[in-house]
């Protein structure tokens, strides 16, 4: 079982500052792999969260789909992950789309969740 250590930057928009969330990734117990427990690190020690991942391919350049439990500071999520600059292509966005919907048929945690994704302003 191997701990990773997380690390997100990212600027607002609206600022010219630089911002990070450190924290502690721990493999879960479950059988089929790709769940994990989050644990912030400094001041964010005290929040958690559960995050799994649902999907991935190489399409468009690479791209991953994982769903978060909500924490202290946020609701519960799903996040499109592309690796290619400037993001996936409205084709293949489309069809992840698609299947998140069709996953919130089956499972209730996702309801309402599959239906609000949406693509953040990257200025890149």
């Amino acid at each position: 079982m191997q701990v990773l250590d997380d690390l997100v930057e990212y600027q607002p928009l609206t600022s010219d500052k630089h911002k990070t969330v450190k924290g502690v990734d721990t493999p879960t117990a479950d059988p089929a792999g790709g769940a994990y427990s989050w644990r912030g690190r400094g001041w964010l020690r005290i929040a958690s969260s559960h995050w799994e991942v649902l999907g991935y391919g190489d399409q468009d350049g690479g791209w991953m789909v994982t769903y978060f439990n909500k924490t202290l500071f946020t609701p519960a999520g799903i996040d499109i992950y592309a690796r290619r600059k400037g993001g996936l292509s409205e084709e293949m966005l489309g069809w992840i789309k698609d299947q998140l919907r069709a996953v919130k048929a089956e499972d209730p945690k996702f309801a309402g969740l599959a239906d609000g994704v949406f693509a953040i302003h990257h200025n890149w």
